[in-house]
């Protein structure tokens, strides 16, 4: 892993990119505050939103949607973490650069949960004595990207990750594989945490089953919504390459009564993938 991180290098004439991601929410005035204080450190400046819904302190839901979405912006984009930003005694902020992208989070877990060890390098950027004022927080990540198009070298020393939670993995089992629900979006589409590769590489060419109460079993990969009839539940890998369930044109969650894992109550919800052999 490289310890160095280059500074911005777009063009002048390029407005600079920064998305958002928190789980602020929209009920008041946060977020305006947070894009207000980044554009006093960079005027020519396009903000755009990824989320603000994420579920409170619910860093998997953070890192699948961070995952999701870096890759689709122009090369040099800042992404801005700001989910659980108060966490631990010390809390700190990082900078760290992947495949010509910038992100600054909190030292909370979330780029290993988003990256594993893809990340190419980590900057310690600031350390926090509690208590931790948001609005310092933000105007020191404008600090950051100020810095970052200036173009000197940066001042931040290297820095490893510690703080690593437990990536949620499908767990194989002799008559199938279990996955947990990572997310579920505004149609109520329910992602699980398996992608496409690790789906072709357990269940290879046999059949599978996943049963879905009070509905058929599901029993292949779909493309489209419209590959079945309207009412009818069928899995597609999403955009992001992720397994999904879904109910055309009808919300799968309620329907079929499934939660996302949450840790904060408990609920720890999972769907199961039957091997054909097995039933």
């Amino acid at each position: 892993m490289s310890d160095s991180i280059e500074p911005l290098s777009h063009s002048a004439s390029e407005p600079l990119i920064i998305t958002l991601l928190s789980d602020l929410g929209t009920s008041d005035a946060s977020v305006t505050v947070a894009k207000a204080t980044l554009m006093r450190y960079a005027p020519r400046t396009v903000i755009i939103d990824i989320s603000h819904h994420v579920a409170q302190y619910n860093l998997q839901q953070a890192a699948y949607l961070l995952f999701s979405a870096y890759r689709h912006f122009a090369k040099g984009t800042v992404h801005v973490c700001m989910v659980n930003v108060f966490t631990g005694d010390k809390p700190r902020m990082l900078l760290a650069e992947k495949d010509g992208y910038y992100f600054i989070t909190p030292d909370n877990g979330v780029l290993p949960l988003a990256f594993g060890a893809g990340i190419e390098s980590v900057r310690l950027c600031f350390e926090y004595a509690a208590p931790l004022i948001f609005s310092n927080w933000v105007n020191d990540a404008g600090r950051v990207i100020e810095l970052l198009q200036i173009g000197n070298e940066l001042p931040f020393s290297s820095y490893t990750i510690k703080k690593t939670p437990r990536l949620l993995q499908p767990k194989p089992m002799n008559d199938g594989i279990e996955c947990n629900i990572l997310y579920i979006d505004r149609y109520e589409n329910v992602v699980l945490d398996i992608t496409r590769e690790h789906f072709n590489e357990i269940v290879k060419e046999r059949p599978f089953r996943i049963k879905i109460m009070r509905m058929d079993d599901i029993t292949a990969i779909s493309n489209s919504y419209s590959d079945v009839a309207y009412g009818q539940p069928l899995c597609r890998f999403n955009n992001a390459g992720f397994l999904e369930i879904a109910v055309n044109n009808d919300r799968a969650a309620s329907l079929l009564g499934l939660e996302s894992f949450s840790t904060a109550n408990l609920r720890y919800h999972t769907v199961k993938i039957f091997f054909q052999a097995s039933i």
